[in-house]
């Protein structure tokens, strides 16, 4: 039977333990990660916590809906058990009859059986291998790129957050980004620093690039790159990627570069070797799904 849980009555116990153990694991599901990027999340759940779909929320005019968070790509049905179809839509159709507004992303461990549910894709570059094998899948392009020496740059790995956010703020970007995400990063950032990581590239002492990512179980996660056009001319991003991959080659991983749809980033993530993996964009506007 599917129960509705509001976020105060959450045993985070069997929450956390349902999503660390579940066969979809993202580390956007965690409850100290959901508790960073969202005001309040309630729960739908089946069993004992034995399926749990956690629900990030926000309210406009008095209305509650349902919302992904900035810094989270993928959420859902998370299971101790393997799902079916049926019992995702089951999830699904409960969430709707609940919620007239819903922007809500499902990982890829679900199905695309609903009109309501639009196909998007994300990047995956297995870590398995060492790193000459890995970068054997490199494109041209890219294998020249990392040929390149890059002794001019100091990379600190134990980055300083103010550094990060105040640049991450100063530098232009094509889209918005609100004062309130950027203060959703720094508390990822600050609440679980053996999870999350900043690295800051330096040049003759002055900031030039910067990356925040992600480690868990299964995945490290290119969570907020930070590169301006110079950096990117001197070839930053690949750079900060190959020190990825270094620092991981061999290990049962995957490099989740979390996107995108956006031809030219694409084609850069492609360039590394990496496939595509699709999850889904379930979207409800007032109408009731059936």
């Amino acid at each position: 039977m599917i129960t509705y849980v509001p976020y105060h009555k959450i045993d985070r116990i069997k929450y956390d333990y349902c999503i660390r153990h579940s066969r979809e694991y993202r580390v956007y599901a965690f409850s100290w990660y959901l508790d960073c990027v969202s005001d309040r999340w309630d729960l739908i759940i089946a069993g004992d916590y034995e399926s749990v779909m956690p629900l990030p929320l926000k309210t406009k005019y008095g209305m509650p809906y349902i919302h992904t968070p900035a810094w989270v790509q993928q959420l859902g049905l998370f299971s101790l058990n393997e799902t079916s179809e049926k019992t995702q839509n089951e999830f699904l159709t409960y969430m709707s009859k609940k919620f007239l507004w819903i922007d809500y992303h499902l990982h890829s461990g679900h199905k695309k059986t609903l009109e309501s549910v639009q196909v998007k894709r994300n990047y995956l570059l297995p870590l398995q291998g060492e790193i000459e094998k890995i970068q054997h899948h490199y494109n041209k392009n890219r294998k020249r790129i990392s040929r390149k020496s890059f002794d001019d740059f100091v990379l600190d790995k134990k980055g300083d957050i103010e550094v990060f956010i105040e640049n991450y703020k100063n530098q232009y970007k094509p889209y918005a980004i609100s004062e309130d995400s950027i203060d959703r990063l720094k508390c990822l950032c600050v609440k679980n620093k053996s999870k999350v990581y900043i690295w800051n590239v330096f040049q003759d002492k002055k900031f030039l690039a910067g990356l925040v990512w992600l480690k868990d179980d299964h995945r490290i996660t290119y969570l907020a790159p930070l590169a301006d056009e110079r950096a990117k001319e001197l070839h930053i991003p690949t750079y900060l990627i190959n020190e990825l991959i270094n620092d991981f080659q061999g290990q049962n991983l995957l490099l989740d570069f979390e996107g995108s749809m956006v031809a030219g980033v694409e084609n850069f993530y492609q360039s590394f070797g990496a496939h595509a993996e699709s999850y889904y964009y379930f979207k409800k506007r007032f109408i009731n799904y059936a």
